[in-house]
């Protein structure tokens, strides 16, 4: 993998300027093909992402809009891999490109909502891609939730060190696509997805899936 340059001054100041801290870093995968999923609540949470293991060989999944951002887009570029991914319409050649890195046995970062949750901190109501993705590439998918990045500049603003919090969960395998369903397979496994996401999460953070029965299963499962 290509040397990042600013990824050690990053990875230095989020730990001196934030109280950052990851939960159960022990069931990230150290090696071979991985999708990570998470919430999307700050611009931030793409090196927030970047920082949470020691595997060098993530690739983020970026809107192309961010592109058009030239300070924003050449720190990316510098801390790590990024792919820009038209959110518009189905982008092929991103995919491509997203399925070539998961079959050489790295990592994807991906935020199934598509963009950040303006104005608040909910869910938004997942896409499809992240199930497809999964399905053509045959890899275990990461569950993350980024809880705090949504008040990092307030506290800031108040001279303070905001707390940062990334919450793994335990990897899983989506089932094999139904050929004779592919829609109902999609729209059942990107819920399956989106509400992994929010049983990492605080009440506060679910939005679109607090009421999801599927998450009310996985929470009771954690409980036990």
């Amino acid at each position: 993998m290509t040397e990042k340059p600013l990824f050690s001054i990053v990875f230095f100041l989020i730990k001196k300027l934030t109280k950052f801290q990851v939960l159960n870093a022990e069931l990230i995968p150290p090696e071979g093909g991985l999708l990570m999923t998470t919430n999307h609540i700050s611009r931030l949470d793409v090196p927030m992402l970047m920082a949470m293991s020691d595997r060098t060989d993530l690739v983020a999944i970026v809107a192309n809009k961010y592109e058009k951002k030239p300070f924003f887009k050449w720190v990316l570029e510098k801390i790590g891999t990024i792919i820009w991914m038209d959110r518009e319409k189905i982008d092929f050649s991103a995919l491509r490109e997203v399925l070539s890195v998961l079959r050489r046995g790295e990592v994807i970062g991906i935020a199934p909502e598509g963009t950040r949750s303006h104005g608040a901190v909910g869910l938004l109501e997942g896409k499809q891609g992240a199930a497809v993705m999964a399905a053509q590439a045959s890899v275990p998918i990461l569950p993350v939730g980024i809880i705090g990045t949504d008040k990092i500049y307030e506290h800031w603003m108040k001279l303070r060190r905001p707390p940062v919090t990334i919450r793994a969960g335990k990897p899983y395998y989506l089932p094999e696509m139904d050929p004779n369903d592919r829609q109902a397979w999609l729209s059942d496994n990107t819920d399956e997805i989106m509400c992994r996401i929010a049983a990492l999460l605080p009440p506060e953070y679910r939005g679109f899936y607090a009421d999801h029965p599927r998450l009310k299963e996985l929470l009771a499962e954690e409980a036990e």
